[in-house]
């Protein structure tokens, strides 16, 4: 009889337990803690604060030396992780401060961090020579006596000393990297106050070395480009322009050392990265050399004469753009250049002097390329006087208009003449008349005929003719001829006439008298 009452109580009990709505369990299972990582570092290091044991979903704010420097909210089990970057500052403990929640009943938890002096540089890699710039931090304030120090052949060579930190620890040197073998170097320091085992030091990896004769040239021009540092004998050493091998096959000498020229690929205008790499050495490890493309123009032939059909050839001008081609000034071609910038076009060389003429190839108003061309100097042979002959006579009286005829000059730039008349024979130094009375020029024929306006009257007269061709190159003067007009003077022949009129007059006269006289 007493186990059923005992029974029907746990049975209450269960039933009561049952019916409770459940309770939730308590979230924090401790005080609120952060931890840093790492504990330690040099200004511009990067710390993550992990957090637990706060309240749930609440905002948080991460505090440097009393000052916010990161913010972010608890998850749903109270934790957290933030990051922030160690600011600039002096050596030193420095207080960490996490807040979580509002600013009535907050959960709060410190922690430290220890400032280091270290050092960076940049950048971190390149070739013997290259100049780099240090960055000493969290060294004590205003501390002195700051040597820097690069590690080469073994030791620390000091690179510069009585360096001066400013209030915040830090200071900032630049120089070249000393002649080094390939691979990683320490750059290190010392001062008054920091030892140098406590110094984060930093490293310059000295890379493979490149170097061209020439940064910048045209499409087919030859290129040396040199590399040292390469691995002793290393082999299938590869120059890329643009990416694009244009030498293969080098190897490398017992110092790492290599040589090798090259042709300037067909590509257009512009700046390109020339790099090279090997089997053990990468051209991500090497810092790539520039090369500017510029346009060229090349004339062939280079020389010739008037109505030559020249060809015209451009490289390195932009692709698929229209080009104008001028000459002395004047447009007489255009082109189209291709995808890789080049184009060939021709003209026929118009009338011009002889000498440089230039060849100017660009886009709408704007000069890019040019080139010269040289029309020939060579002159014309003299021609041969043939008509009137020396010291002949034309016409008989009044005013004359002989026809001169001369021997035909070829030239490939093609000829036309001048004829001199003058009174006398007295001519210049360069062989044409010293007083002309008839200058006649551009004659393309060999013979001329002259009109009423020049006629000329009774006298003696000299001629002479000048061959010139389309590159107004001149012949020599013929030597000079001279011919008679008219066998007597208008006023001579008009006497003589008169004096035959009074003449047959007189006789007329004569006749009729006598014959009066007679009958």
């Amino acid at each position: 009889m007493k186990l059923l009452p005992r029974l029907v109580i746990v049975l209450v009990v269960c039933l009561i337990a049952i019916a409770l709505p459940a309770v939730p369990a308590q979230a924090q299972c401790g005080e609120p803690v952060i931890e840093l990582s790492p504990g330690s570092g040099v200004p511009g290091t990067e710390v993550a604060v992990d957090g637990q044991f706060f309240d749930a979903g609440k905002p948080i704010d991460i505090y440097y030396a009393g000052t916010r420097i990161a913010t972010g909210r608890t998850d749903s089990s109270g934790d957290f992780t933030l990051h922030f970057t160690i600011p600039e500052g002096c050596t030193g403990p420095y207080e960490v401060h996490a807040k979580v929640g509002a600013d009535v009943g907050y959960d709060t938890a410190d922690s430290y961090l220890t400032v280091k002096p270290g050092l960076t540089v940049s950048p971190g890699k390149g070739p013997a020579g290259t100049t780099v710039t240090v960055k000493g931090r969290g060294f004590a304030k205003n501390e002195g006596d700051i040597e820097l120090m690069y590690y080469l052949n073994g030791n620390y060579d000091m690179i510069e000393g009585h360096i001066i930190a400013n209030a915040n620890g830090s200071w900032e040197r630049s120089f070249p990297i000393p002649l080094s073998t390939k691979g990683e170097h320490k750059l290190d320091a010392q001062g008054a106050v920091s030892k140098l085992y406590e110094v984060v030091d930093a490293t310059f990896e000295v890379t493979a070395q490149l170097s061209m004769d020439k940064s910048s040239g045209i499409v087919g021009e030859s290129i040396t480009m040199t590399g040292s540092k390469f691995t002793a004998y290393e082999k299938n050493i590869q120059i890329l322009f643009a990416g694009e091998a244009v030498v293969t096959d080098i190897k490398a000498n017992a110092q790492g050392y290599w040589e090798k020229s090259f042709n300037v690929p067909e590509m257009p205008a512009g700046e390109y990265s020339v790099t090279a790499e090997g089997e053990q050495t990468k051209k991500e490890d090497i810092i790539a050399l520039s090369f500017q493309i510029e346009p060229v123009v090349v004339l062939s032939p280079a020389e010739g004469h008037v109505g030559t059909d020249l060809a015209v050839t451009g490289h390195g001008f932009a692709t698929n753009e229209d080009v104008l081609i001028m000459y002395d000034g004047g447009q007489v071609a255009t082109a189209t250049t291709n995808d890789q910038g080049s184009f060939d076009v021709s003209f026929l060389v118009r009338e011009s002097q002889y000498g440089d003429h230039r060849v100017i190839v660009g886009y709408a108003g704007e000069n890019h390329a040019s080139a010269i061309f040289t029309v020939e100097s060579d002159p014309p042979d003299t021609p041969t006087l043939m008509s009137p002959a020396n010291r002949s006579r034309v016409g008989l009286i009044g005013k004359e208009t002989p026809t001169f005829q001369w021997s035909a000059v070829s030239d490939d730039s093609g000829v036309h003449y001048r004829l001199q008349i003058a009174a006398n024979d007295n001519v210049t130094g360069t062989g044409e008349f010293a007083h002309p009375i008839l200058s006649i020029t551009g004659l393309t024929e060999t013979n001329y005929t002259l009109d009423e306006t020049e006629a000329l009257p009774h006298g003696t007269y000299y001629w002479i003719v000048q061959a010139v061709d389309g590159a107004q190159n001149e012949s020599g003067w013929t030597s000079a001829r001279s011919f008679r007009a008219g066998l007597l003077p208008r006023w001579a022949f008009i006497v003589i006439i008169v004096a035959i009129v009074v003449l047959i007059l007189a006789l007329i006269r004569a006749a009729v008298i006598r014959r009066r006289y007679y009958y």
